[in-house]
């Protein structure tokens, strides 16, 4: 499925029915009461998170879900029903902005969340509501209140434990696949990885969700390549990867990195992370990261390091 990471949809809550106005008319009771019923309230629409789904794709060509209205009342007080929700599915991590107010209205980030987008609206009242010992025969009732009506971005950054940052053909595609099952297209040439790919690595108890994302290069903060498109993806994960390729300056590599991400949002850089050079299979020596106390050297392609690397991570991600 493609990837989408953001999309503009329309939700319509339910009205809410309206109240009856009746009398009660049976025989030998000509002068009977009010009992006129309450309408029900208009069904509400909710984002539900789903843990299987990773993409927006699904909404992108569906822009406009509605609840139902709820049932009016009806004679012999009976209420009418309340209306049904609209449940819309859509993968944890999701964002929902209230188009014309820009406020964030909430997020969706664990599986089976109910996320309240529209609210329905509130049935109205019978006229056997308004009975009193001064009024005793009420013609007033209630109309039901609208539903709300908005216009919603949805905004996906995903969820993972571990997210790999670097620069485009630094091999983070590779390592993915070096560590967990996933099969992300992998070829010697940058930009190869055109949207974030998941995969899962696995020990005898734990299980972490890693985050292969697309390129990053100078001025991506700025818009340039796949930039913010992009970056927003790192923002949840627990762990940045910066995975640096031996073969090209891994040093200036790194630097700009650290740029990309101070220029994006300065509170990455306070994030936990592990620096990575690949592609030793390539070179004949080690670079050194000075700035870095704690450096892997790795090959994705021949598995050299791998093993460390998995022991590193499940000790950080298990405490």
């Amino acid at each position: 499925m493609r990837f989408v990471d953001e999309v503009t949809i329309r939700v319509i809550a339910g009205d809410g029915g309206s109240g009856c106005l009746s009398f009660r008319r049976e025989k030998f009771v000509p002068r009977g009461g009010p009992d006129g019923g309450d309408g029900g309230n208009g069904g509400s629409v909710y984002l539900v998170g789903n843990l299987q789904l990773a993409t927006l794709a699904d909404l992108e060509y569906h822009v406009t879900y509605k609840a139902e209205r709820g049932v009016h009342g009806k004679g012999k007080n009976m209420h009418g029903a309340r209306g049904q929700d609209k449940e819309i599915v859509v993968p944890l991590g999701t964002d929902a902005y209230d188009i014309d107010s820009g406020e964030l209205i909430g997020s969706v980030l664990e599986e089976g969340q109910r996320l309240l987008a529209a609210k329905g609206g509130k049935g109205g009242k019978g006229n056997a509501r308004f009975v009193s010992s001064t009024h005793q025969a009420p013609r007033e009732y209630e109309e039901g209140k609208p539903g709300e009506r908005l216009k919603l971005k949805l905004v996906l950054r995903l969820l993972a434990d571990v997210g790999f940052v670097g620069l485009p053909n630094a091999g983070k595609s590779t390592l993915l696949r070096a560590l967990t099952n996933a099969e992300p297209k992998i070829a010697s040439y940058p930009f190869t990885t055109l949207s974030p790919n998941l995969g899962v690595l696995r020990d005898e108890w734990l299980s972490f969700t890693l985050s292969d994302i697309p390129g990053i290069i100078e001025g991506a903060a700025e818009g340039k390549g796949l930039g913010l498109r992009f970056l927003r993806h790192i923002e949840r994960t627990r762990i940045l990867i910066f995975v640096l390729a031996a073969d090209e300056d891994p040093v200036a590599a790194y630097l700009t990195l650290l740029g990309e991400l101070e220029a994006y949002n300065p509170e990455l850089l306070n994030r936990r992370r592990l620096v990575i050079v690949n592609k030793i299979d390539l070179v004949p020596d080690k670079v050194e990261i000075t700035s870095e106390p704690d450096v892997l050297y790795i090959s994705g392609l021949t598995g050299e390091g791998i093993p460390e690397l998995k022991k590193r991570l499940t000790s950080i991600l298990g405490k």
